[in-house]
């Protein structure tokens, strides 16, 4: 919602007046009596935890159906909230991906077009407007961007590591809290991310707080704790066709074992970290915050397990830029237990969460709240959005672009490559590029023209 006025029978107001005149009509209307995106603007702002992983792909949580990993603090937040079935990223990497949930724009707004390029501190981010408003602010994890850590404005606590170039580690990752290192507490570091976001909680219980939790799971080497990495050791993994066990060995790759080894590691690291997210949503039961607390759990991009032959993401195919995405605010999420089929993007987090706290929506993101999908299934959306990806040396995936619709995906790359397009309603895997048959001819010329607005900016 970028428009920054609400409608009224005498001409137009700004948002802030409205929240005043609701807040002030409180004490005899009560929140139930309250329209729209006010109900989240009352005089106690909501409480924020936003939750993400790092390759987790869309399908692997058993509220997605899964036929292997058990996910029940994921279900959860499915059962309690909406389940976003259609959600992706921009750019399917780590540090342009987080740049652009924390910023609410595109790579090429916020700069971090890979994984070599920095963070740009005069990026202004949504915990920074956050703050001014009041709010308590915590990043506690995995930043993992280019360069120094960041001037992170307006983080009250900063809770973060370095080690292997800012990918951390899974066992005893040495911490830098608030600028000060600091060894490891806890063996895993799923646990010991976890028990610094508890403690942020119940130092900020009375809030409104806003705490950002960013796990390294489940990035490569996929590394469980010791007490679940037999989780899964007997479990037909309902691998692709295509998958070649030895995928990982080939196309560039070069990680030793085979790909069922690495699936069920991967797998266990899932259930690991839902363990973590379980804790999290305990102690708001227990500290009485859940009702006024919106968790969203969201990872970072996906990750290719066989598919296509490959190993590892980049490519634009859905395994890789498809996310989970779950949503969970107690009362203020119409029908809770539903899934929506919106396509909702990594830049809408922050501009979601600006309107969840009744603050404008400054006009440099590039992304839409989705408040109006919680409280309404067939609310207005998007019918396409670009996906970028700029080449991250020395992977040898070329400069892509694509637009993705509700039935199509167009997409062009940065070298000789042919053009691929495919028609997702018949062919979901991808694995028959229509591009040059005679339909999708037809096809090109409207996706191509689509494409081109949507670089210049323009929304589809």
């Amino acid at each position: 919602m970028k428009s920054k006025d609400i409608k009224s029978s005498g001409g137009h107001i700004t948002r802030r007046e409205a929240l005043k005149a609701a807040g002030a009509s409180m004490l005899t209307l009560g929140l139930g009596g309250l329209p729209g995106s006010l109900i989240s603007a009352s005089s106690k702002k909501p409480n924020i935890i936003f939750i993400l992983s790092d390759d987790h792909r869309w399908d692997a949580m058993s509220c997605m159906g899964h036929p292997v990993v058990k996910t029940p603090a994921m279900d959860r937040l499915a059962r309690e909230g909406v389940l976003f079935e259609n959600a992706f990223v921009t750019t399917s990497l780590c540090g342009p991906s987080r740049a652009s949930f924390l910023t609410g724009q595109y790579a090429h707004n916020h700069g971090v077009k890979n994984n070599l390029l920095p963070w740009n501190d005069q990026n202004v981010t949504f915990l920074e407007l956050l703050k001014k408003e009041g709010y308590t602010t915590g990043f506690i994890g995995k930043w993992h961007m280019p360069g120094k850590l960041p001037k992170l404005r307006g983080v009250d606590r900063f809770v973060t590591f370095t080690a292997s170039g800012g990918q951390g580690i899974y066992f005893d990752c040495p911490m830098i809290v608030d600028g000060i290192p600091v060894p490891s507490r806890k063996k895993y570091i799923t646990d010991e991310l976890t028990d610094y976001a508890i403690e942020f909680t119940r130092e900020n219980r009375e809030g409104p707080f806003c705490l950002y939790l960013s796990h390294k799971a489940v990035h490569f080497p996929f590394s469980p704790p010791e007490n679940l990495e037999e989780l899964y050791r007997d479990s037909d993994l309902h691998l692709p066709p295509e998958a070649d066990p030895w995928v990982t060995l080939t196309n560039g790759n070069f990680y030793p074992g085979t790909l069922q080894s690495y699936y069920r590691k991967y797998l266990a690291s899932v259930t690991a970290l839902d363990r973590s997210i379980g804790k999290v949503l305990e102690e708001l039961d227990s500290l009485g915050l859940a009702d006024n607390t919106i968790v969203i759990y969201a990872g970072d991009n996906g990750h290719f397990f066989g598919e296509h032959h490959m190993f590892d993401k980049r490519w634009p195919y859905e395994e890789s830029i498809r996310i989970p995405f779950l949503v969970r605010y107690p009362g203020h999420v119409k029908n809770p237990g539903r899934k929506v089929g919106q396509m909702v993007l990594n830049i809408d987090l922050a501009p979601t969460l600006i309107d969840l706290a009744g603050i404008d929506i400054p006009s440099s993101m590039d992304g839409k709240s989705f408040l109006p999908i919680l409280k309404n299934n067939s609310a207005p959306w998007r019918n396409a959005w670009l996906y970028e990806y700029y080449r991250d040396y020395s992977y040898s995936i070329p400069d892509t672009f694509a637009v993705r619709t509700e039935r199509y995906k167009y997409i062009e790359f940065g070298n000789n490559r042919r053009p691929e397009l495919y028609d997702l309603a018949i062919d979901p895997g991808e694995t028959k590029n229509i591009y040059p048959t005679t339909l999708g001819k037809t096809e090109t010329n409207r996706l191509r023209k689509m494409l081109r607005n949507l670089k210049k900016g323009e929304a589809e």
